[in-house]
């Protein structure tokens, strides 16, 4: 066929895709996977589908009245196919795309240590980051970002290869700091707070963060805690083995954790291991906790026996598999639906807490963690 069409690797490892996104992935379950390719759906050889587009391609190559960019044409026609589907979470990302979430996903990134909600807002600054190091401070309000008036998120207006100038606004106080963007491990915090009740926030289920959980876990119960709050709040997902391993660390052996229903096969998956505990444990969650934080969040509640506090989640009951390209790119398309313990799914409806309370304001604005207070009146 080579011989014949002229195809470069690129447009082989088109017709590959266009197999995988028609091919039920029976062991798809982790968000991140640029290693295999399936072809069991699709005989390249006789889908008369296939040979129409390669008709059509191989046409348009030789007869188009101008000169013609393969790389973009080929990349054009994919963001097409993923674009046909018309499910949120299946898309094309280009080769800028594709980094930023490989780094997201790898356990670093560039940044400077903060995480904020209405998009301006600090709600955590991490230590050891830039963002401690100029003294930034929870609830400071990020005014500007180099002179622009802060209308996204915050990250998304930083300028990740040299110094920012940030406006804060922290009470009625304006100033500005310079920021210098590092790459950062994703941060997971862990303290003993009153009455030795052990807290980990977890914002991002990182190719790391399993490890990096336990090793959280294991230095609070050295130091003789007697329950935990997971904070799971604006985590918006990651690996779906992090929620996993972080969930066997609870569980009795054989208690669900989750099912995974495919194109032709659902499974269930529970703990295999001997490890458990059966302290007492408060989950946080809200509006921005999704994907494999519900996983984890419902599987605790579920098969552990822990509450959830907060708000509603955000309702993300699908997995995706991704496919890296020759040229850097990828696609990311759905594979399954995935099932609380309890056998329900959540898609579009999101986990309902147990104790719902809501982040409250004082009157200048900052917000007052009513959902952490609450958490530790209950464990008391």
């Amino acid at each position: 066929m080579k011989g014949k069409l002229g195809l470069s690797l690129k447009e082989i490892c088109l017709i590959i895709v266009i197999t995988a996104i028609t091919t039920s992935i029976t062991t798809g379950i982790i968000i991140y996977n640029n290693n295999v390719f399936e072809n069991g759906a699709v005989n390249i050889n006789k889908d008369e589908a296939l040979k129409e587009f390669l008709k059509v391609y191989a046409n348009l190559n030789e007869s188009y009245y101008e000169d013609i960019d393969k790389d973009k044409m080929i990349d054009s026609a994919i963001a097409a196919m993923v674009d046909y589907l018309g499910e949120d979470y299946s898309t094309y990302l280009d080769q800028d795309e594709t980094h930023n979430l490989e780094k997201e996903l790898s356990g670093t990134y560039q940044g400077i240590g903060i995480s904020v909600i209405d998009n301006n807002r600090i709600y955590k600054v991490y230590p050891n980051t830039p963002a401690s190091d100029v003294g930034l401070q929870e609830n400071d309000l990020i005014v500007k970002v180099n002179g622009n008036e802060v209308t996204d998120n915050v990250a998304n207006m930083l300028d990740k290869t040299k110094e920012n100038l940030l406006q804060i606004k922290r009470g009625e106080e304006i100033f500005d700091v310079k920021v210098t963007p590092e790459e950062i491990n994703t941060p997971l915090t862990r303290e003993v707070l009153d009455n030795n009740i052990g807290y980990i926030s977890v914002p991002s289920f990182t190719f790391t963060v399993a490890s990096e959980f336990r090793n959280a876990l294991e230095d609070l119960e050295s130091k003789g805690i007697s329950s935990l709050i997971i904070d799971l709040r604006y985590n918006t997902g990651g690996y779906l083995s992090g929620a996993s391993e972080i969930a066997a660390m609870f569980l009795e052996k054989d208690k669900t954790i989750y099912s995974l229903e495919e194109k032709n096969n659902k499974e269930t998956y529970k703990d295999d291991t001997d490890e458990k505990r059966d302290y007492k444990i408060i989950v946080l969650v809200n509006g921005a906790t999704a994907s494999a934080s519900e996983v984890l969040a419902s599987a605790l509640k579920d098969s552990y026996g822990a509450t959830l506090l907060g708000t509603a989640t955000f309702g993300k009951g699908k997995v995706q598999q991704t496919r890296t390209l020759e040229d850097g790119s990828m696609v990311k398309y759905t594979t399954a639906k995935w099932y609380t313990p309890n056998g329900e799914c959540i898609d579009e409806i999101g986990l309902f807490p147990d104790y719902s309370v809501e982040l409250q304001e004082d009157e200048e604005g900052n917000y007052i963690d009513t959902q952490l207070n609450r958490a530790l009146e209950l464990l008391k």
